[in-house]
Order: C-alpha cells, then sequence, then structure tokens
C-alpha cells in the first residue's frame, strides 16, 4: 500500500501543480488551484467595526457570511482600485471559507518541480515566510504564495487557533 502511495506522490510531482495566477499591481502572484472554491465579481460589502484595514468586510455567498480580505491592502501595495477586472477569489482553507480580492484573475498556470525557484530572504511586508517560491514560465514570473499558511497566520485573525 506504502508503495503505491508512494508511486502517486511522485507520478503527482512529476506532473506539477496548478496555480491561478492572479495580478496585484505589476505584480503576479500565484495560488494553489485546489484552494479555490469559486471567482465572482466584486460586489460591496458590509463593514465590521474595528476590523482590520485589509478586512473589507463581510459578504452572504449562499447563505454562508464570508470574511473579504482586500490582498492590495494586506500587502502594502497601494490604494486599491475597483474596477470591472477586479474579483474575489473565493477560499476553501481547512475548511474555512474566506473571500480574496484581487486585482484582476489571469490563468491557470501548471508547473513543474524545476520551474518553482525558492525564495530569496528579503525584509519585506510580504514575509517569506508566506511565499512557496517563484514559479518562471518563459519570461514570466509568478510570486507563488503558501495561502493556507498566510491566511490561517495570527496576524490575519481570521482562523481560530489549533490548540498546541
Amino acid at each position: 500500500m506504502a508503495e503505491i502511495q508512494s508511486t502517486v506522490a511522485h507520478a503527482n510531482e512529476i506532473a506539477g501543480h496548478e496555480y491561478l495566477a492572479f495580478k496585484l499591481g505589476a505584480e503576479e502572484y500565484g495560488i494553489d488551484i485546489l484552494k479555490v472554491q469559486e471567482i465572482r465579481g466584486y460586489e460591496a460589502v458590509t463593514r465590521i467595526a474595528n476590523a482590520p484595514d485589509f478586512i473589507k468586510g463581510v459578504i452572504n455567498l449562499r447563505g454562508i457570511i464570508i470574511p473579504v480580505v482586500d490582498m492590495r491592502i494586506k500587502f502594502n501595495l497601494g490604494e486599491p482600485v475597483y474596477d470591472q477586472f477586479t474579483v474575489v477569489i473565493i477560499l476553501n482553507i481547512n475548511g474555512r471559507i474566506v473571500g480574496m480580492v484581487v486585482d484582476s484573475v489571469s490563468d491557470v498556470t501548471t508547473l513543474s518541480p524545476e520551474q518553482v525557484k525558492p525564495a530569496p530572504e528579503m525584509g519585506t511586508a510580504f514575509s517569506s515566510d508566506y511565499m512557496i517560491g517563484l514559479g518562471t514560465i518563459d519570461e514570466r514570473m509568478l510570486i507563488l504564495v503558501n495561502i493556507d499558511k498566510l491566511m490561517s497566520s495570527p496576524e490575519m485573525g481570521l482562523m481560530d487557533q489549533l490548540a498546541a
């Protein structure tokens, strides 16, 4: 049984991972497509008093109230502009549904392990703790985000902390 699982895991590595590519300002980011539940156009949110700036508010998604995070504000990338390209990516992170506002979504890209380079250490607002690495496709570069780790981080305050 373990031999079969090992073979399946190896086949998955060779096949590569699929990432949803999205833009924030001039940069392109990628998140694991398996975390994406759906993509919706941006709509007005209900503000929550005393919520951090990056939490835009909440929306009602078919009877489920979900928090919506504006990633441009979270990553300190300037004033967000909401237009016809602005979308909300609905994520399923460990069974918790969260919305993420981005400037636009471009495509789904499959990256082989050779196309993913380790993230350099930089003292930036976007901690390399939340980066899987950099995906390179020809002249294009995707900043690959560990969306599980980012959305469940204590500073986001979105997920209940697991008991130690």
